[in-house]
């Protein structure tokens, strides 16, 4: 086994170079990478990523949102927490969580943490999920990663991944909501993420009886990660396009009056709009159904369609305001 260094805290390159090791480097090598990304939520490849956010919080606070090549749920990310990536020959073809997890126990014991697999995909303390792991199996290989809370802000995870999932109806994987815990108050050493990090990078290499051997990607390779980002992880497409089809109704009632809003979306596109309610307008809502049918899933895209509209000649006393807050 190696261990490739990667320093970037940027969510975008991060995935990308993740996947480029999984599927591009020698498959006769097994490889670990720990990593660290900034504010971010990681979407699962079968997630729709708008029933996972809280979309007006994530914006206010500049939080990444990055969809991974691996299932289950979101996942919130920031410099207090650790990811681990195990690459190696897999063992069947079928998802096996317990198999490639157990160096990660076995280190987090060795810090006086302890710690056991839960359910399917969680490791937690004293029942509280500080992990939470992904995988995927392709030609023979298996790329097995999760998370490590260890002095992370729950704070913003809970407000981040706040979000009414009532208002929309999609085929998408939802997240399943549990108690969450950091690591570092059990950890029986006062020591700092990057500390945690060292450590953990030696217990899991005397886990496998071997030195830690460090593995340096190639200008090229550092290239071809680069054009996956600018391709993929770093486009709305990918992020936000990828999301199942999904129907999405939002209402609420203000002193204008109430109003409806119904879409369907599909690959992040509203391809329909009916708008409802008993407002008061002497424009035709028509024109506003259309104005929105075709555009992005998005509020800087919606406000933009509507920057040249006088919404109270279609919804009276509604401010447009008012009427974005039932869209999104």
């Amino acid at each position: 086994m190696k261990f490739i260094e990667n320093n970037s805290i940027d969510p975008h390159y991060n995935l990308a170079f993740e996947e480029y090791v999984f599927k591009n480097l020698d498959f006769n090598e097994d490889y670990v990478l720990l990593w660290r990304n900034g504010p971010s939520i990681i979407i699962g490849k079968n997630q729709n990523t708008v029933e996972e956010i809280n979309m007006d919080y994530v914006k206010e606070n500049n939080i990444n949102v990055v969809r991974r090549v691996t299932g289950g749920g979101a996942v919130y990310h920031d410099l207090g927490n650790l990811n681990f990536s195990f690459i190696t020959k897999a063992q069947s073809n079928l998802i096996d969580f317990k198999t490639y997890n157990i160096p990660i126990i076995k280190a987090l014991e060795k810090l006086g943490v302890n710690c056991e697999l839960s359910g399917r995909n969680d490791i937690v303390i004293d029942g509280k999920k500080f992990s939470g792991i992904a995988q995927s199996i392709i030609k023979g290989r298996v790329l097995n990663h999760g998370t490590l809370l260890f002095d992370s802000k729950l704070d913003t995870l809970s407000k981040a991944l706040n979000v009414k999932r009532d208002k929309i109806e999609s085929k998408g994987v939802k997240s399943v909501s549990s108690r969450v815990t950091n690591i570092k108050p059990y950890v029986k050493d006062d020591i700092d993420v990057l500390q945690f990090k060292q450590i953990l990078l030696k217990n899991i290499f005397e886990y496998f009886s071997q030195p830690v051997e460090i593995y340096e990607l190639s200008d090229e390779d550092r290239k071809n990660i680069q054009r996956m980002v600018d391709e993929r992880y770093g486009t709305w497409d990918w992020n936000f396009g990828s999301s199942p089809e999904f129907n999405y109704k939002g209402y609420n009632r203000f002193e204008g009056g109430g109003i409806e809003v119904r879409l369907h979306v599909v690959k992040g596109i509203i391809q329909n709009c009916k708008i409802y309610g008993d407002f008061f307008g002497k424009g035709d809502i028509k024109d506003i159904e259309q104005m929105l049918q075709g555009i992005k899933y998005d509020t800087d895209e919606v406000n933009k369609a509507l920057q040249d509209v006088t919404i109270g000649d279609y919804l009276g006393r509604i401010s447009k305001e008012e009427f974005l807050k039932c869209i999104i």
